[in-house]
Order: structure tokens, then sequence, then C-alpha cells
């Protein structure tokens, strides 16, 4: 048993069932969770989270899978509870470090095989589909899926059972008597459970701060045909492509106010018609594409688009910026966020809404009327979920700190015997005798175009100082005897302006040259002393007259 990393690696034994969080405790995002007995480890989800602005030129992170990776022989299986990026997204870069079958529902393998073939690794991955309420065993454990309701179909908790305890892994869920799509949350098999004995839930935490219930989908659908016929010029909606009940609700407002829905997003197309084939959107009829969409008059089409986030690619990105190939908005019109901004996010989307806004283009989100209810347990949802349950222990995940202390709290006012709050790389034991027994290594890594490097790699902290100090290049070339055979070439890279500053230019390039010449005839001929004293005399010139420290690269040539 190691606690840390550099001892030999954790293993469980026969005697406990164990939780590891390799990502999403502490964290909305990025999902990665193991639960181990018996010598085997079982994954549950293996997601992605979305990079800030730290990390210039990285969009996605993934969890860094090392500490399992070095003990790959012993996973028995993924079992991925729904189809959310956060949730599978990060399969198509992690798997060839695991190796293992994955289980799934219909429609989240049909997501995940997208994926798969986009990433070259369909024929590669075992993936098994399994069915809501179906037993499977899956190694040394003992698994089926109880249907829960979210802002995706197919949505599921897993019921792990062992011979020393059963655990509810709640994944993303919420209580909505009328979802639109899909079935409500088996709250039957649940109440079951608790009878049965449930030694621990580990459970959802992202809205436990939010008191009350998370409202229902209906009210969203209501709320959209309503507000489809006050308006009367074009209108767009941007969501979650993911949320096909949301999906189905804008096709439904287009047809009750005789205009017709568009989808405009390759995500959103990719989603739809993965629904249509396995049963969903049947209530509304084929969506237009955006060139169709451009021919109809404004008052009769109704057009989903991606962007809800501020993405700067996306569909609505482009729309509010004018350089969109097929749809354009004009004063008017209106554009409806029917999504939560994820956080990190507020500036991209701040920038979208005010650019809509400057051109005359009226914007409504969630705070102007009911267009989004959250696909996340409440408060008054979450105590539900302990009075079905029962568990013995409470255990948070799916929240930063903040969410798994509240949700940590409202367990214990429930009456829920013993908490344990986790972080990435605790290892907690279930059952039995719960206690937090070791720590793993954990960390992140960055999707760097088409290689995983690590946050802290050499290459992004240098972009990351590029983008703060700028860069420089100087080019000096020597004569065999030490000598500058012309004047230093100095490029500046975010700093200054060849064209406007040719003064700071000659500054830096003097600099360089005093700096070769202060050093020994003899130190002249070692281009390593060489590269030393020019990157120091230019970085000195920056620091006086900007006050920057910029990355600086120096190139010696030698006549």
């Amino acid at each position: 048993m190691s606690n840390d990393g550099g001892q030999e690696a954790f293993c469980p034994d026969g005697d406990g069932l164990y939780f590891v969080p390799l990502g999403g405790a502490g964290e909305i995002g990025m999902n990665l969770y193991l639960y181990g007995y018996a010598g085997k480890w079982l994954l549950i989800d293996l997601g992605i989270t979305f990079a800030d602005d730290s990390l210039p030129g990285i969009d996605v992170l993934v969890p860094d899978p090392a500490f399992i990776r070095d003990q790959r022989e012993n996973i028995v299986g993924l079992v991925l509870t729904h189809a959310h990026e956060d949730h599978l997204g990060a399969v198509p870069y992690l798997w060839a470090d695991l190796e293992c079958p994955i289980y799934a529902t219909p429609f989240t393998a049909a997501m995940l095989r997208s994926k798969l073939t986009e990433g070259g690794l369909l024929r590669r991955v075992p993936l098994h589909e399994v069915g809501s309420g179906v037993p499977f065993t899956v190694g040394p454990f003992d698994l089926h899926l109880v249907a829960i309701t979210h802002s995706i179909p197919e949505a599921h908790a897993v019921v792990i059972r062992t011979p020393v305890g059963t655990v509810v892994h709640s994944g993303d869920w919420k209580l909505d008597p009328t979802p639109m799509v899909g079935p409500v949350t088996d709250s039957a098999t649940l109440a079951a459970l608790g009878d049965e004995g449930v030694a621990a839930l580990v459970c959802d935490s992202t809205n436990a701060m939010v008191a009350g219930h998370s409202g229902s989908e209906s009210e969203v659908r209501a709320c959209l045909a309503e507000l489809c016929g006050r308006f009367h010029n074009r209108i767009a909606i941007t969501c979650f492509a993911s949320n096909v009940a949301r999906l189905e609700s804008i096709g439904l407002a287009a047809a009750a106010n005789g205009r017709s829905a568009a989808l405009v997003g390759r995500s959103l197309w990719r989603v739809s018609e993965t629904a249509r084939v396995h049963g969903y959107l049947r209530a509304v009829p084929g969506f237009l594409t955006e060139r169709d969409a451009r021919q109809l008059p404004r008052d009769r089409v109704l057009m989903a688009c991606t962007g809800s986030q501020g993405e700067a690619r996306s569909a609505l990105a482009r729309i509010a910026s004018g350089d969109h190939p097929h749809i354009s908005l004009d004063r008017g019109d209106v554009v409806i966020f029917s999504s939560r901004v994820i956080p990190g996010n507020e500036r991209a989307l701040a920038l979208v809404q005010n650019r809509l806004v400057r051109r005359g283009i009226e914007v409504l989100t969630s705070d102007d009327e009911p267009v989004h209810v959250s696909g996340h347990p409440a408060r008054d949802e979450l105590a539900q979920m302990y009075r079905w349950l029962r568990p013995r222990l409470a255990v948070p995940i799916h929240g930063e700190t903040r969410h798994l202390m509240a949700n940590a709290q409202l367990a214990e006012e429930c009456q829920v015997p013993q908490t344990l709050v986790p972080h990435n790389g605790t290892v907690l034991r279930l059952a039995p005798d719960p206690a937090q027994v070791a720590t793993v290594p954990v960390g992140r890594l960055a999707v760097d175009g088409k290689r995983l490097v690590g946050v802290d790699a050499g290459s992004v902290r240098s972009r990351r100082r590029m983008v703060d100090e700028g860069a420089v290049v100087v080019t000096v070339v020597l004569t065999g005897a030490g000598e500058l055979a012309g004047a230093p070439q100095v490029s500046a890279l975010g700093l200054l302006d060849d064209q406007d500053d040719h003064d700071g230019m000659l500054d830096v390039v003097d600099a360089v040259r005093e700096g070769v010449g202060a050093l020994p005839r003899a130190a002249r001929l070692d281009d390593q002393v060489i590269r030393h004293a020019v990157r120091t005399a230019a970085r000195r010139a920056f620091k006086a007259s900007h006050g920057k420290k910029p990355l600086t690269e120096v190139h010696v040539v030698r006549m």
C-alpha cells in the first residue's frame, strides 16, 4: 500500500471494497472513478474537462491515468454512466493506456462509437452494450444499471455488489416527474436497494448548495413554445447538443407556431441522428439544414445552434461575429440561451452575447425566462435519494470542494451514519469499516494537438510565458576568432513592432553587442557561453524598457 506514489502501488485486497477518484472529486468534469476489490479494478466513467486561459493553445484536459495504467492487467472493465463529454470524452485519448472492455447502454455506446471512429479505435475497443436493470458481471463485481433522469438519454446509476457490501454510484441525475425524453428515475428499484442494504452512496454534488428542486423539462418545453409565439422574427436557440429532450422541445415549439426547425452545428446533427436511430425524437419531423433555413422567411424559421458556452468556433459565435457562411441574424431577431454557463466559460459567453446585443439582436437567458433547468439534483432531491437508499456511508463526488461539503452536511442531516469527503487521489475503504486508507498520485494531461502532455510540461510552460511576457529570437553571427561579423538580428514577438519600435529594437541590438563584447576572447569561442550572455543582455534590455522578461531563444552561427 502506497501513500506517496513512490512506494509499491496500492492494490485492493479481498477484505474490503475501495474507492479511488482520479478525477471528478473537488472539480466538475474530468470524471474517472475506480472501485477496487480482490486485486481487481472496475473503472466508472472516463471524461474530459475544458482548459481555461492559463493554458494557451489547450482546449481539452484529461485525467492522468498513470496510477491505474501501471496496474492495467488488473482492470476488469470500464462502465460508462452516460454519454456526456465529462464522462466519456477521454476514452479516445486514454483507452490505449488501459486496454480494457467498455460497458454502456445502446445510446451511450453509439455516441462513443462516433468518437472511436474518429480516433481510429473502433475495431480495437471491445465495447459491450448492456441494458437497464439487466444484471451483468465484470470480474469480481456484480453490476446492474438503474435508470435515472438526466439531461441526456439513458443515464444510469451503477449498483456494484461484492461480498463485503453493495455500493450505488449515482452518476449524474435528478428527479423529474415529466422528463419529456426517457423514463423517470426508477424510484422503486432505489427504495428496494435501501431495504436490501446499501454500504455506500457515491453521489453527484453539483447542486448540493441549491435549495429546493431542480425543475422539470416540461416547464422548459412550455416556455419555449410560448416564446416562439411571442416573437415574430428569426429565432435561434442554443443549448447543449446532447440534450435530446431540449431538441425535441425546439422541434415541437417550431411546429406549434408555424415554423420549421433547423439545426446549425455539426454536434447537433450527430446527436439528433444518433437519437433517431435509437427511437428518440419521433415526435418531431426531420430538421432542416442551415442552407434550407436561410431560404425561409424570418417568421418561419427556428434554429437550434451550437455555442451555448461561447465556444470560439461554434455556430453561434460565428453568427455573432457575422462570419457564418450560411446563417445571419439581423436587428430584431432573438437568441435564446437554453442552457447554464459552465464555470470558466463566463468571459467567452459574455463576448458572444455582447456582440449579439450590439447588432440589435435580443438575448434571453434563464435569468429572464424559465428556458433551462439543471440536470443535477438540488437539495430536496438529494434528501429524497438518501431516504430511498439509507446508505451507511455517503461519499460526495462530482463537485468543487464546497459542493462536496454541502452534500456531506446534507447527508448528516438525513441521518446517514458516516460521511467521507474525498479529493482526487484519496483511497477510501467503503466497506467494511469505512475509512481513508491511503493516497495515490493524480494529475492532469493536456490534449496538445495530436499528443498528450503534462500541464506542467516545458512546452506548455513556455507557451504560457510567451503569452504573458512575449518571446525574443536573437541571431548572432561570429567569426572564427569570436568577433561579431555583423549586427545581431532580433525578432521580438508580442513585444516590439519592427516598424514602429525601431529605436527600441536598436537598444536591444546594442545591449546584445555589448554583452558579447564584454566576454573574454577565449569565452567567445564557447557557444554555450555566447548564448547565455546574449540571452541575459536581451532580457535585461526588455526588463528595463518594458518591464518584461521574455522567453528568449538564441541562435549562434559560426563563420
